[in-house]
């Protein structure tokens, strides 16, 4: 059964990075990609994301902040794992149930935004383009800097644009000593 299972995520991350090489490419199927962090949706511009990656744990690094997760080598590369969800702290936000762990993921920022860091997400969704939703509206005025557009799906979901290489200058998010 676990065999299957990790046969299916395999499968499922070879045809999302099928799809985010096309849209890269193309420009023309999808804008973002949508992901789930602190029990709310998000979206990250796709030219501002990296490569996805299992979450497969970090090596702590001591007297930092708790939503400094440590750093990981990915591919060959060092890079700083920030929970974002935590970051961000999402007041009533429980720590990720044992079951949702397996859905957690690392998504790097693009190399050209120049900062070696994985932000780690609960759920990977999928892309999304402006036609999956139906409303969008600006940011709240008191809605951290790096937040983009907010919008509606059909189904009444609600998604907050999340501007990486925004996120990535917050002087917060540079200083990660506790």
């Amino acid at each position: 059964m676990r065999m299957a299972h990790r046969e299916a995520l395999r499968e499922f991350q070879s045809r999302l990075a099928e799809r985010l090489s096309t849209a890269r490419s193309t420009g023309l199927a999808a804008s973002w990609l949508a992901i789930e962090a602190a029990q709310r949706n998000f979206l990250f511009p796709l030219g501002q994301s990296g490569e996805i990656f299992p979450w497969t744990g970090s090596q702590p690094v001591p007297y930092t902040r708790r939503w400094f997760l440590g750093v990981a080598n990915l591919r060959g590369g060092l890079y700083g794992i920030v929970d974002l969800g935590d970051y961000m702290e999402v007041e009533g936000a429980a720590p990720a149930a044992e079951p949702a762990r397996d859905q957690a993921r690392l998504v790097a920022l693009n190399p050209a935004l120049d900062v070696n860091c994985a932000l780690r997400i609960d759920r990977l969704i999928g892309l999304r383009g402006v036609d999956a939703f139906v409303e969008s509206a600006p940011a709240a005025s008191d809605a951290p800097a790096y937040f983009g557009s907010r919008y509606t799906d059909a189904q009444g979901l609600h998604w907050q644009e999340i501007n990486l290489q925004l996120l990535s200058q917050q002087p917060q998010f540079l200083s990660i000593g506790a």
